[in-house]
């Protein structure tokens, strides 16, 4: 939460196009989104703002989404942030190893319709609640 009482998502992507297609979707849903360009970025950004949730790119230049995943889960203060990977990866093989290998919350390939991401998203804090 912040302080206006909006639920905080941490929006890691090299493109800073498809941050601000995420901002607005999800913001007209109430969500605050905060962009954190690249994989290292990423950690210090989610470390600092302590979000309800992380939307993941996979390919980036600097540090990839399953290095910035492994330190999240590996950082006992972030562990418990749930992850939904947002990627072009959309071979059924990156989605089975993110899902059930990995364990992420969710996996959404781009390109995907504002709805999916919404419902993705809805869904994902839904189950963190009633955990």
């Amino acid at each position: 939460m912040t302080d206006n009482g909006k639920i905080r998502v941490v929006c890691v992507e090299d493109e800073p196009e498809m941050i601000d297609l995420i901002r607005l979707i999800l913001g007209r849903s109430g969500y605050e989104v905060v962009g954190a360009h690249g994989g290292k970025a990423a950690l210090e950004v989610i470390k600092a703002q302590r979000p309800a949730l992380v939307l993941l790119d996979l390919m980036m230049p600097d540090m990839d989404g399953w290095e910035v995943y492994q330190q999240l889960k590996a950082d006992d203060q972030l562990d418990h942030i749930p992850v939904i990977v947002v990627t072009a990866k959309a071979q059924s093989i990156d989605k089975v190893l993110g899902l059930h290998i990995a364990k992420v919350d969710d996996y959404i390939s781009k390109p995907f319709s504002p709805q999916e991401l919404l419902d993705s998203v809805e869904q994902v804090l839904q189950k963190v609640q009633e955990e």
